[in-house]
């Protein structure tokens, strides 16, 4: 196996998809934000001070995947054509569970972008929040499916 941020003298290097083909490609991912059956309250009633949480959080999302490639270092700029924040305020297990997209034409996978958008999304939960819980917790961040590309359609078995 051979890395493919490595080049021939050990220093890294951004993948040249130049020779790829262009497919449609997408990618769906998740992360969940716990925090106290309250806190879940504020947010679903949209009474917390800071404003409107998931409204922010989706625009944040949104933002992050644009940005992905200044964030990640020797992640390929990409001109995403959609990317969608969606949310689950999820009673049995105290959450907001985060749902993402992120789609494009393109060389390159958007699996980090995906990947990018419920972080960030997640954390901006976690801001808007922190002054009434401080005891949140963001986990489960994952890649859900992919598709397009060399490799197919990869989808997440629970």
């Amino acid at each position: 196996m051979s890395l493919t941020h490595i080049d021939s003298h050990g220093k890294a290097s951004m993948v040249d998809v130049s020779e790829k083909a262009s497919t449609v490609r997408e990618a769906r991912a998740f992360a969940r934000v716990r925090m106290q059956p309250q806190t879940l309250a504020q947010i679903s009633a949209n009474t917390l001070k800071k404003g409107d949480v998931l409204a922010v959080a989706r625009i944040a999302g949104i933002q992050a995947a644009k940005k992905c490639s200044d964030l990640i270092p020797l992640c390929h700029p990409l001109m995403l054509s959609k990317v969608s924040v969606d949310f689950e305020v999820n009673q049995r297990e105290n959450s907001v569970d985060i749902f993402t997209l992120c789609k494009l034409t393109g060389q390159t996978g958007v699996e980090m972008e995906a990947l990018t958008a419920a972080s960030i999304a997640a954390l901006t939960i976690y801001d808007m929040c922190k002054a009434v819980d401080m005891d949140m917790v963001i986990d489960d961040v994952c890649l859900l499916e992919k598709s397009g590309g060399r490799r197919g359609h990869y989808q997440r078995v629970e």
